[in-house]
Protein backbone atom coordinates (compact mmCIF):
# COMPACT_ATOMS: atom_id res chain seq x y z
CA UNK A 1 0.00 0.00 0.00
CA UNK A 2 2.62 2.57 -1.14
CA UNK A 3 0.42 5.69 -1.78
CA UNK A 4 0.72 7.93 0.77
CA UNK A 5 3.05 5.92 3.01
CA UNK A 6 0.22 3.91 3.93
CA UNK A 7 2.17 0.61 3.93
CA UNK A 8 0.38 -2.96 5.39
CA UNK A 9 2.25 -6.12 6.24
CA UNK A 10 -0.28 -8.62 4.45
CA UNK A 11 -3.76 -9.16 4.31
CA UNK A 12 -4.99 -10.32 8.12
CA UNK A 13 -1.58 -9.28 9.09
CA UNK A 14 -0.49 -6.60 11.49
CA UNK A 15 -0.55 -2.60 9.67
CA UNK A 16 1.50 -0.44 10.85
CA UNK A 17 0.18 3.04 9.94
CA UNK A 18 1.89 6.60 9.46
CA UNK A 19 0.11 8.56 6.38
CA UNK A 20 2.07 11.75 7.18
CA UNK A 21 5.87 10.44 7.58
CA UNK A 22 7.71 7.89 6.33
CA UNK A 23 7.15 4.16 7.65
CA UNK A 24 8.67 2.85 10.71
CA UNK A 25 9.25 -0.72 11.80
CA UNK A 26 5.50 -2.90 12.50
CA UNK A 27 4.94 -3.44 16.67
CA UNK A 28 4.74 -6.88 17.62
CA UNK A 29 1.12 -7.88 18.14
CA UNK A 30 2.65 -9.57 21.62
CA UNK A 31 3.02 -6.59 22.79
CA UNK A 32 -18.35 12.78 13.85
CA UNK A 33 -21.13 11.03 13.14
CA UNK A 34 -22.32 14.41 11.30
CA UNK A 35 -24.19 16.61 13.43
CA UNK A 36 -27.50 17.39 12.21
CA UNK A 37 -30.21 20.30 13.53
CA UNK A 38 -32.35 18.75 11.17
CA UNK A 39 -32.43 21.21 8.76
CA UNK A 40 -35.97 22.55 7.48
CA UNK A 41 -35.67 23.66 3.67
CA UNK A 42 -37.89 26.53 2.93
CA UNK A 43 -38.47 26.45 -0.46
CA UNK A 44 -37.97 24.28 -3.46
CA UNK A 45 -36.55 26.68 -5.22
CA UNK A 46 -33.67 27.24 -1.94
CA UNK A 47 -32.55 23.59 -2.14
CA UNK A 48 -30.34 23.79 0.84
CA UNK A 49 -30.97 26.60 2.21
CA UNK A 50 -31.53 27.17 5.44
CA UNK A 51 -34.31 29.31 7.53
CA UNK A 52 -31.67 29.91 10.56
CA UNK A 53 -34.30 31.67 12.32
CA UNK A 54 -35.94 28.38 12.99
CA UNK A 55 -33.54 26.63 14.82
CA UNK A 56 -31.38 29.93 15.81
CA UNK A 57 -31.19 30.71 19.89
CA UNK A 58 -33.05 33.98 20.43
CA UNK A 59 -30.21 35.27 22.32
CA UNK A 60 -29.36 39.26 22.24
CA UNK A 61 -25.94 39.42 19.96
CA UNK A 62 -25.30 36.22 18.96
CA UNK A 63 -25.11 35.12 14.95
CA UNK A 64 -25.03 31.82 14.36
CA UNK A 65 -25.77 32.07 10.69
CA UNK A 66 -24.15 28.61 9.02
CA UNK A 67 -22.94 29.28 5.18
CA UNK A 68 -25.23 28.26 2.77
CA UNK A 69 -22.50 27.08 0.29
CA UNK A 70 -21.40 23.88 2.49
CA UNK A 71 -21.26 21.23 0.36
CA UNK A 72 -23.68 18.65 2.17
CA UNK A 73 -23.94 15.72 0.01
CA UNK A 74 -20.84 12.82 -0.42
CA UNK A 75 -23.58 10.31 -1.70
CA UNK A 76 -21.82 7.74 -3.87
CA UNK A 77 -22.88 3.74 -4.47
CA UNK A 78 -24.70 2.04 -2.82
CA UNK A 79 -23.28 -0.23 -0.43
CA UNK A 80 -25.12 -3.89 0.53
CA UNK A 81 -24.41 -6.57 2.60
CA UNK A 82 -22.99 -8.57 -0.18
CA UNK A 83 -20.47 -6.39 -0.94
CA UNK A 84 -19.20 -6.34 2.61
CA UNK A 85 -16.24 -8.68 3.70
CA UNK A 86 -17.30 -11.29 6.53
CA UNK A 87 -14.28 -9.86 8.74
CA UNK A 88 -14.16 -6.52 9.94
CA UNK A 89 -11.01 -5.87 9.76
CA UNK A 90 -10.70 -7.01 6.22
CA UNK A 91 -13.55 -4.27 5.42
CA UNK A 92 -11.37 -1.54 7.36
CA UNK A 93 -8.26 -2.28 5.68
CA UNK A 94 -9.82 -2.11 2.46
CA UNK A 95 -11.52 1.23 3.46
CA UNK A 96 -8.64 2.16 4.91
CA UNK A 97 -6.24 1.72 1.88
CA UNK A 98 -8.40 3.17 0.28
CA UNK A 99 -8.64 6.28 1.45
CA UNK A 100 -4.76 6.66 1.73
CA UNK A 101 -4.85 6.18 -2.31
CA UNK A 102 -6.86 9.09 -2.29
CA UNK A 103 -4.86 10.97 -0.66
CA UNK A 104 -7.19 11.81 2.08
CA UNK A 105 -5.67 14.32 4.74
CA UNK A 106 -4.55 12.57 7.55
CA UNK A 107 -6.74 9.59 6.85
CA UNK A 108 -5.55 7.99 10.06
CA UNK A 109 -6.92 10.81 12.36
CA UNK A 110 -9.92 9.49 14.36
CA UNK A 111 -12.15 10.97 16.90
CA UNK A 112 -11.39 9.27 20.31
CA UNK A 113 -14.42 9.88 22.95
CA UNK A 114 -14.00 8.77 26.47
CA UNK A 115 -15.90 9.26 29.49
CA UNK A 116 -15.01 9.63 32.95
CA UNK A 117 -16.29 7.38 36.03
CA UNK A 118 -19.53 9.98 36.47
CA UNK A 119 -20.47 9.88 32.29
CA UNK A 120 -18.54 13.30 31.77
CA UNK A 121 -17.85 12.72 28.33
CA UNK A 122 -14.58 14.26 26.21
CA UNK A 123 -13.66 14.04 22.67
CA UNK A 124 -10.37 14.54 20.89
CA UNK A 125 -8.44 13.99 17.86
CA UNK A 126 -5.58 11.50 18.15
CA UNK A 127 -3.95 9.64 15.43
CA UNK A 128 -3.40 5.57 14.31
CA UNK A 129 -0.42 3.90 14.13
CA UNK A 130 -1.07 0.46 14.34
CA UNK A 131 -3.99 -2.05 13.79
CA UNK A 132 -4.03 -5.57 13.82
CA UNK A 133 -6.92 -8.40 14.45
CA UNK A 134 -6.41 -7.45 18.11
CA UNK A 135 -7.69 -3.85 18.18
CA UNK A 136 -6.41 -0.08 17.15
CA UNK A 137 -3.31 1.91 18.74
CA UNK A 138 -3.01 5.13 19.15
CA UNK A 139 -0.51 6.61 21.79
CA UNK A 140 -0.30 9.28 24.11
CA UNK A 141 0.89 10.83 28.03
CA UNK A 142 -0.86 8.45 30.62
CA UNK A 143 -1.37 11.06 32.36
CA UNK A 144 -3.71 13.10 29.96
CA UNK A 145 -6.76 13.43 30.22
CA UNK A 146 -7.83 10.53 27.59
CA UNK A 147 -5.65 8.34 30.06
CA UNK A 148 -7.15 9.03 33.21
CA UNK A 149 -10.44 9.05 31.63
CA UNK A 150 -10.01 5.15 30.53
CA UNK A 151 -8.20 4.65 33.76
CA UNK A 152 -11.54 5.44 35.03
CA UNK A 153 -13.81 3.82 32.42
CA UNK A 154 -12.11 1.92 29.50
CA UNK A 155 -15.47 1.89 27.19
CA UNK A 156 -14.40 4.31 24.04
CA UNK A 157 -15.35 4.79 20.70
CA UNK A 158 -13.39 5.93 17.80
CA UNK A 159 -14.75 7.51 14.27
CA UNK A 160 -12.86 7.69 11.06
CA UNK A 161 -14.38 11.06 9.55
CA UNK A 162 -13.77 10.37 5.57
CA UNK A 163 -16.57 13.00 4.83
CA UNK A 164 -14.54 13.57 1.15
CA UNK A 165 -15.23 9.77 0.37
CA UNK A 166 -18.61 9.53 1.36
CA UNK A 167 -17.60 7.33 4.46
CA UNK A 168 -16.84 7.12 8.27
CA UNK A 169 -16.40 3.76 10.40
CA UNK A 170 -17.02 4.11 14.21
CA UNK A 171 -15.47 1.12 16.50
CA UNK A 172 -16.70 0.88 20.32
CA UNK A 173 -14.61 -1.10 22.21
CA UNK A 174 -12.23 -1.63 25.58
CA UNK A 175 -9.08 0.53 26.04
CA UNK A 176 -6.13 -1.23 27.62
CA UNK A 177 -2.65 -0.01 27.97
CA UNK A 178 0.03 -2.22 25.61
CA UNK A 179 3.28 -4.01 26.59
CA UNK A 180 6.05 -1.07 27.75
CA UNK A 181 8.13 -2.86 25.01
CA UNK A 182 5.84 -2.29 22.25
CA UNK A 183 5.72 1.20 22.96
CA UNK A 184 9.86 1.85 23.37
CA UNK A 185 9.90 0.20 19.86
CA UNK A 186 7.17 2.79 18.26
CA UNK A 187 9.25 5.53 20.46
CA UNK A 188 12.18 5.08 18.54
CA UNK A 189 10.77 4.99 15.63
CA UNK A 190 9.56 8.68 16.36
CA UNK A 191 11.44 11.81 15.36
CA UNK A 192 14.09 13.08 17.74
CA UNK A 193 11.66 16.10 17.94
CA UNK A 194 8.51 14.06 18.85
CA UNK A 195 10.43 12.32 21.63
CA UNK A 196 11.36 15.69 22.59
CA UNK A 197 7.95 16.48 22.72
CA UNK A 198 6.50 13.86 24.90
CA UNK A 199 9.60 14.71 27.98
CA UNK A 200 8.06 18.36 27.48
CA UNK A 201 4.84 18.55 27.62
CA UNK A 202 2.75 17.57 30.51
CA UNK A 203 -0.13 17.06 28.93
CA UNK A 204 -4.06 18.32 29.55
CA UNK A 205 -2.28 20.24 32.97
CA UNK A 206 -3.11 24.05 33.11
CA UNK A 207 0.07 26.29 32.45
CA UNK A 208 0.62 29.77 32.42
CA UNK A 209 2.03 30.90 28.65
CA UNK A 210 3.69 29.07 26.16
CA UNK A 211 7.06 29.71 27.33
CA UNK A 212 6.60 27.15 29.65
CA UNK A 213 6.79 24.54 27.08
CA UNK A 214 9.73 26.70 25.32
CA UNK A 215 11.61 26.66 28.59
CA UNK A 216 10.89 23.08 29.57
CA UNK A 217 11.72 21.80 25.62
CA UNK A 218 15.40 23.70 26.03
CA UNK A 219 16.14 22.08 29.02
CA UNK A 220 14.60 18.53 27.69
CA UNK A 221 17.61 19.40 24.66
CA UNK A 222 20.09 19.77 27.15
CA UNK A 223 19.74 16.89 29.26
CA UNK A 224 19.35 14.71 26.25
CA UNK A 225 21.95 16.16 24.31
CA UNK A 226 23.65 12.65 23.30
CA UNK A 227 22.56 9.67 23.06
CA UNK A 228 19.29 7.89 22.34
CA UNK A 229 16.16 9.61 23.91
CA UNK A 230 14.54 7.08 26.77
CA UNK A 231 10.96 6.29 26.22
CA UNK A 232 8.91 8.21 29.53
CA UNK A 233 7.17 6.22 31.80
CA UNK A 234 4.20 8.60 31.22
CA UNK A 235 4.12 7.60 27.95
CA UNK A 236 3.07 4.92 25.54
CA UNK A 237 0.22 3.36 23.57
CA UNK A 238 -3.73 2.35 24.14
CA UNK A 239 -4.95 -0.88 22.09
CA UNK A 240 -8.69 -0.23 21.66
CA UNK A 241 -10.25 -3.99 21.22
CA UNK A 242 -13.68 -3.87 19.41
CA UNK A 243 -16.84 -4.91 19.94
CA UNK A 244 -18.65 -3.12 17.54
CA UNK A 245 -17.33 -1.38 14.08
CA UNK A 246 -20.04 0.00 11.81
CA UNK A 247 -19.23 1.39 8.44
CA UNK A 248 -21.40 4.26 6.76
CA UNK A 249 -21.86 5.09 3.46
CA UNK A 250 -23.33 8.57 2.15
CA UNK A 251 -26.48 8.05 -0.14
CA UNK A 252 -28.91 10.95 -1.31
CA UNK A 253 -31.66 12.09 0.60
CA UNK A 254 -30.08 11.54 3.95
CA UNK A 255 -30.89 7.66 3.29
CA UNK A 256 -27.37 6.12 4.48
CA UNK A 257 -26.52 3.32 4.40
CA UNK A 258 -24.88 1.82 7.57
CA UNK A 259 -24.07 -1.94 8.73
CA UNK A 260 -22.69 -2.33 12.16
CA UNK A 261 -20.46 -5.71 12.87
CA UNK A 262 -21.06 -7.35 16.05
CA UNK A 263 -18.82 -9.46 18.43
CA UNK A 264 -21.28 -12.29 19.85
CA UNK A 265 -19.96 -14.45 23.10
CA UNK A 266 -18.29 -16.97 20.77
CA UNK A 267 -15.98 -14.43 19.73
CA UNK A 268 -17.88 -14.21 16.05
CA UNK A 269 -19.31 -11.43 14.51
CA UNK A 270 -22.04 -10.73 12.75
CA UNK A 271 -23.36 -8.56 10.64
CA UNK A 272 -26.68 -6.07 10.85
CA UNK A 273 -28.11 -3.60 8.54
CA UNK A 274 -29.28 0.01 10.72
CA UNK A 275 -31.59 2.52 9.69
CA UNK A 276 -30.01 5.57 8.88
Amino acid sequence: MAPAYCRNSGKGQLIHVNCLAKPSPALSTDELSPFSYGLQRTAPDLHNRVDNDLIRPKFPGMSMKIPEEIKQDFSREPLDAKSLLPDPFDQFEAWFSQACAENLPAPNAMSLATASADGSPTVRMVLLKVYDRDGFVFFTNYGSRKAQQIAENPRVSLLFPWFSMGRQVTITGIAQRIPTAASLRYFLSRSRGSQLGAWTSDQSSVISSRTVLETTLARMKQKFSTGEIPLPDFWGGFRVTPETIEFWQSQPDRLHDRFVYVLDDANSWSIERLAP
